[in-house]
């Protein structure tokens, strides 16, 4: 039988109409995929074990005869598969029982007969909490009789591994787009994921040598990215005459969507990588890693955008408790530089996660692709985790490019999205630069929407960005690329005090913490009045006003005292780290001085607080102002609108009379 991608929607269209002819009056239509999902798995399971059945039984009982009780090695061996089962059923079988409830009993056997890779995928997908409905009903019978049928061949002789793996996404999308809702947390854009992976490989293709390379997605969902990523690999460096294979890492906390990839791999004949991704509700990412300590060629995720992770947080031991080497790192002189994020938002944790898993000791190092939403680029003030995990990333160099993708891209959202591409092995040219490119423009629209994805990035417009990308500093249109000194994304947040003045205090007079705490309740403020002074400091002191420390006659003699802050009057700045220093000491003299002190003789600078900061603006860097409109155009709406005016009035005029 053919082959061809039509042949595959012809197979995915045939099962989809089994889900219409058997369920419609049974379940809501987006509840289809619970029983057509793991039905699909079955029915190729059960086409593919077929040959070997009879080798599997006589192996099952020759080691229950010998008491092995590890049995899964030997009897994958007998099915020439890495799955098996030993029920000694088949849906052919199975079939021909007219009785409902002995049907369901064997059905159930049949279950339970599967190996534990397939039995996790059975669980995950909760497939027997529905046996009650479809019994009831007198569905289970016509379930097999349709999947069974000749028009539906999913035998390897009908349907090779690959084409049943696109069989199967394609059903999957459907689903997905079906649930337009809930796709977006599970369910990536092929076109997004095209282009993510294309920004990961292309760069590098001709550099990547024949061998063996391993690939992760920490928030895997259906895993595509991962069969997206490994076809990709493939097809890059098979046309150049190398010889790669590929190892597939992943984990996903939600259960149906890891059940759904891993007999996706199982489908497509990769058992192997099967074994390789967790998943389930105990299987968080951040809480519970499952790949510690391992290192990975390519990386690439879609982590949930304005998701809270309080859990994962308490389980790690609470905000301040954290001591995952994941989210405490040694950075800038310190040894417990925190990269943990508010709870409310865990998305840049999972870039972190990838991070820690950048191998360290080979040629090409790692790459990273990952979808953020635009609070990644700026939310978090300097010192909280956010802006540290940017910070640790740009000072480290790690950040080669951000990519703004176009909106209304994913099926769940419209909102902006950014493409974050990573690496610990930079071109030269590439060193201590970041490059924004804007492909917001570089989009089709769709026919009809698919939810809130209404537009697509075809090969074209993915042209568009690896032109862009590859061109780098000599990427000729500005509007579209940028390229910046990674430092031009950081900036000093300094606190500025002013001194607390208070009516009727004494000038020359150092006051105690008790009593400044009584002036603060009980004192009258008022910016003509004299300071309050809180400390005096050694007579060796030397007098810095940028810093608070002021020269003042006390009892005859000069001292360097220290005000007390009031905290009614403190301000932040933000100082870039580019800030030229000019005359003065430093870019942030030079700012005070220009900013601060005109308007605030009296001001200093806290610089216990001093904190760095990184954030990336895309609107600042591509703003395009809009063409302010001309007199004669604002004259003419002007003039219409009065002629609107004038007909309404007579219209209503003319009705009164």
């Amino acid at each position: 039988m053919s082959q061809s991608p039509i042949n595959h929607s012809r197979i995915a269209a045939l099962i989809w109409s089994i889900a219409d002819d058997v369920l419609r009056d049974l379940y809501v239509r987006g509840k289809y995929r619970d029983v057509i999902l793991p039905f699909t798995v079955l029915r190729r399971l059960d086409s593919v074990l077929r040959q070997t059945r009879d080798a599997v039984m006589t192996m099952k009982k020759m080691l229950d005869d010998a008491g092995i009780a590890d049995q899964d090695a030997p009897l994958r061996d007998a099915a020439k598969q890495d799955f098996y089962n030993t029920s000694g059923f088949t849906l052919q079988d199975l079939r021909h029982t007219s009785n409902s409830t002995r049907l369901r009993q064997n059905f159930e056997a049949y279950l339970d007969g599967f190996s534990p890779n397939v039995q996790e995928i059975i669980d995950n997908f909760e497939f027997r909490n529905q046996l009650s409905r479809l019994t009831k009903a007198d569905a289970l019978g016509a379930l097999i009789e349709k999947f069974l049928a000749p028009d539906l061949d999913l035998s390897p002789t009908g349907l090779d591994n690959h084409g049943m793996g696109t069989v199967f996404e394609e059903l999957v999308r459907r689903f997905n787009e079906e649930n337009n809702e809930e796709a977006g947390e599970h369910w990536t854009p092929r076109d997004a994921v095209r282009l993510m992976t294309r920004l990961m490989f292309e760069p590098i293709a001709d550099e990547i040598p024949s061998g063996t390379y391993r690939l992760y997605d920490g928030a895997m969902g259906t895993g595509g990215m991962l069969t997206v990523a490994e076809e990709t690999l493939k097809h890059l460096t098979e046309s150049s005459g190398k010889k790669v294979s590929t190892h597939l890492y992943g984990q996903e906390i939600n259960a149906e969507t890891y059940a759904i990839a891993k007999a996706d791999l199982i489908l497509k004949g990769d058992g192997k990588a099967a074994d390789n991704i967790v998943g389930g509700p105990e299987y968080s990412t951040l809480s519970n890693d499952a790949f510690a300590g391992q290192e990975f060629d390519f990386m690439l995720s879609n982590p949930p955008y304005g998701k809270s992770w309080k859990t994962d947080q308490d389980r790690l031991g609470g905000a301040k408790k954290i001591i995952d080497p994941r989210f405490v790192v040694t950075h800038a002189g310190d040894s417990e530089y925190s990269l943990v994020t508010r709870s409310s938002d865990g998305q840049l944790m999972f870039l972190a996660n990838l991070i820690s898993k950048m191998k360290q000791e080979t040629e090409l190092g790692s790459r990273i692709a990952s979808v953020h939403n635009g609070s990644s680029l700026f939310t978090g003030d300097a010192g909280q985790g956010e802006s540290n995990i940017r910070r640790w990333i740009i000072e480290n160099d790690w950040l080669e490019a951000i990519v703004a993708l176009p909106l209304k891209m994913f099926y769940n959202t419209g909102i902006a999205t950014y493409i974050w591409v990573l690496s610990n092995r930079k071109e030269e040219r590439r060193k201590g630069k970041v490059q924004l490119i804007d492909a917001t423009g570089w989009s089709t629209p769709l026919r009809k929407n698919l939810g809130e994805k209404g537009v697509e990035v075809k090969a074209t417009d993915a042209d568009n960005v690896l032109e862009a990308f590859n061109a780098f500093d000599q990427y000729d249109d500005t509007d579209r690329s940028k390229v910046f000194d990674g430092v031009d994304f950081g900036y000093q947040k300094i606190t500025v005090e002013r001194p607390l003045r208070i009516v009727g205090v004494n000038p020359t007079r150092v006051y105690t913490a008790k009593e400044i705490k009584q002036l603060k309740e009980d004192g009258v403020r008022d910016e003509t009045a004299p300071a309050v002074i809180k400390k005096m400091l050694p007579n060796a002191a030397v007098p810095d006003p940028l810093r608070g420390q002021y020269e003042v006659t006390i009892d005859g003699r000069t001292r360097v005292v220290e005000y007390e802050p009031d905290t009614e009057l403190r301000d932040t700045e933000q100082v870039p780290l580019t800030e030229p220093a000019g005359e003065f000491a430093d870019g942030i003299e030079a700012f005070f001085r220009r900013e601060v002190t005109p308007y605030a003789a009296d001001a200093w600078i806290d610089k216990s607080k001093t904190k760095i900061g990184y954030e990336i603006s895309f609107t600042r860097h591509f703003y395009k102002p809009a063409p302010m409109r001309t007199l004669a155009d604002i004259q003419a709406d002007i003039r219409e609108l009065e002629a609107e005016t004038d007909d309404l009035i007579a219209e209503i005029a003319g009705g009164q009379a």
